[in-house]
């Protein structure tokens, strides 16, 4: 049950890192220049700590696909039809909370709350509403 990992499939994944790492190039050089204060390094460990978790999840899949998560399977696309189907419908759920939530945000923003703080409770309420939309519906089906 291991995925193909035929030639065409992986000059197409380094490719898309290719792009991928031209773009945070992109982005790290705007940042230095244009951003407030100094984002470049939380930026960077953001991006790491990302990485590092999709590098994670890429090789359990590939690895063990058996003692992989669900999250794992259907976030890499290697699931079956039930896992695929719990990845969408709590996308979907995020999508229908994230609307409400990004008005809110914006609201309190005009009304003078510290952006920075705003967002990051926007970033964190979509983030919980994504997994605990995953979780519930992952444990009803």
């Amino acid at each position: 049950m291991r995925p193909d990992l035929s030639a065409k499939r992986t000059g197409i994944a380094v490719g898309i890192l290719v792009i991928v790492l031209g773009l945070v190039v992109v982005a790290v050089v705007s940042l230095r220049e244009h951003a407030p204060g100094d984002m470049v390094p939380g930026f960077m460990v953001g991006l790491g700590i990302g990485i590092v978790g999709a590098l994670v999840m890429a090789w359990r899949v590939i690895r063990r696909p058996s003692q992989a998560s669900t999250f794992e399977r259907a976030w890499t696309q290697t699931g079956d039809e039930r896992e695929d189907d719990i990845l969408t419908r709590s996308l979907a759920v995020v999508g229908l909370v994230a609307l409400p939530l990004i008005g809110a945000a914006t609201l309190a923003m005009g009304f003078g709350a510290d952006v920075p703080m705003v967002m990051a409770l926007l970033m964190g309420a979509v983030v919980l509403t994504g997994a605990s939309s995953f979780a519930v519906l992952n444990h009803r089906s």
